[in-house]
């Protein structure tokens, strides 16, 4: 199985979240990119494998190429992803997993994924991972001298002010914030010593229902929506964060104003309960509230009109206005392209 040093799969290095980046020295800052963290291996029998150790290169076959450019015995830390527009999408990238190969085989045509390196683990096979970050990002410069297209280099620096002006123009690239490295440490499996710089905005969201705990006796979740220009409210994502004893106040108090409905109106309003490949096993069953709850939560991430991941609650806010609570006091970024950032 090629000749690596180590035996595949292996776990990848991890961040812990933050929302202030360390300062200098002794860092390095690069951009996160918003796609599936894979780890490459080159050889007679390549592999991509992702961040829970499940092989990828069958749903990504048109990187097997890329794969072949690469020195036999070298493992190299990276991210697959698919731009379109000139900023990586994810929802393209999640179409991709999926039983189906002609679908496979359809959109690695349509839409090709590329892949972002950021970490050498070894090089024709020598073990790179007792070596410290900042002779590893050396090796990795020398090695993409020789990588062409879809190989692409993620940049990197030791300025914080430059690190800082990338958090902030380069997330309409795809960038979903920044991974913090010390240049001395060495490349430490599953463990989480890295540090991811986080994006973390505010938004005022409708309450237009909730999920019950599983126990039965408490709020799961709250439903989140935001009004359209129709008037129609749309489910844009949940809030899971309360304490046990506030889950059970926050049930008897949505019962007493459930609705027959609160989500939708229009074709192209989304509402709960939509099942995808990543739900597949979950309860997603919703009980609908009338609108006029206000909760301001925190998000890190969009993707279209909802958010990307769970968010955060934040604080009530009977002071404001249900008809206020509208799509666009969302940020969507603007400025640099994917290609310019890893030209």
């Amino acid at each position: 199985m090629g000749d690596w040093p180590f035996e595949p799969p292996i776990k990848p290095m991890k961040a812990k979240i933050r929302v202030n980046p360390p300062e200098p020295p002794g860092w390095f800052y690069e951009p996160k990119w918003d796609g599936f963290r894979a780890i490459a291996w080159s050889g007679s029998e390549p592999r991509l494998d992702s961040r829970s150790l499940k092989p990828l290169l069958r749903y990504f076959p048109e990187l097997r190429p890329a794969l072949a450019q690469l020195p036999d015995g070298t493992v190299v830390d990276s991210e697959i992803v698919v731009p379109v527009g000139d900023v990586t999408d994810f929802g393209a990238l999640q179409q991709r997993i999926h039983p189906a190969e002609s679908r496979i085989t359809r959109l690695a045509a349509e839409t090709p994924a590329e892949i972002v390196a950021f970490d050498l683990l070894a090089h024709q096979g020598e073990d790179l991972r007792h070596v410290q970050y900042e002779e590893r990002r050396r090796r990795l410069e020398a090695l993409f001298a020789g990588l062409g297209f879809p190989w692409h280099l993620t940049p990197v620096t030791s300025d914080l002010e430059e690190a800082r002006r990338w958090f902030t123009e380069y997330e309409s690239a795809g960038c979903d914030g920044i991974i913090v490295k010390q240049a001395d440490e060495p490349y430490v499996e599953d463990k989480r010593n890295w540090i991811k710089w986080k994006h973390r905005r505010d938004a005022d969201c409708v309450v237009g229902g909730y999920r019950v705990h599983k126990d039965g006796d408490k709020i799961g979740s709250i439903l989140l929506g935001l009004y359209n220009d129709a008037g129609d409210l749309s489910f844009v994502g949940h809030c899971s964060g309360f304490s046990d004893h506030d889950r059970v106040e926050l049930l008897n108090q949505f019962e007493s104003i459930r609705a027959d409905k609160s989500f939708g109106g229009g074709d192209d309003v989304r509402v709960p309960g939509m099942q995808s490949r990543w739900s597949t096993g979950k309860n997603l069953d919703s009980v609908p509230v009338e609108p006029g709850v206000v909760v301001q939560v925190s998000y890190d991430q969009l993707e279209g009109n909802r958010f990307r991941h769970a968010t955060r609650f934040e604080r009530w806010r009977p002071d404001k206005p249900a008809e206020e609570c509208t799509f666009d006091q969302l940020v969507r970024p603007e400025g640099t392209g994917f290609s310019e950032v890893v030209s």
